[in-house]
């Protein structure tokens, strides 16, 4: 499922990085099967911004208080590189509710 957020990989030549793409919420974590090529950090963080912009209208209108949502860009050994994180919290109680 999440190779196709930011469709097909790339294959344009030697240089190219491979990075894999990591969403998680709540207990939920998925990484891309697939890798996606780029030709710099800069590319793939663009790409990131990109599809996480995409997602984040309908994951916000679906985000529970006190909970998070968070996407990642790894690189070749899954090493974390980019993180992007949604984050709901709630800062103090509700003054109307019963102790």
């Amino acid at each position: 499922m999440l190779g196709r957020l930011w469709g097909r990989p790339k294959n344009l030549g030697k240089n190219m990085s491979q990075y894999f793409f990591r969403i998680s919420h709540g207990r939920y974590s998925g990484a891309s099967d697939q890798a996606s090529e780029f030709e710099s950090r800069e590319d793939a963080w663009a790409e990131m911004t990109k599809v996480c912009g995409n997602l984040l209208g309908g994951i916000s209108r679906s985000l529970k208080q006190d909970s998070e949502w968070c996407m990642e860009l790894l690189d070749e050994t899954r090493k974390p590189v980019f993180r992007i994180r949604l984050v709901a919290e709630t800062l103090d109680e509700d003054p109307l509710s019963p102790a």
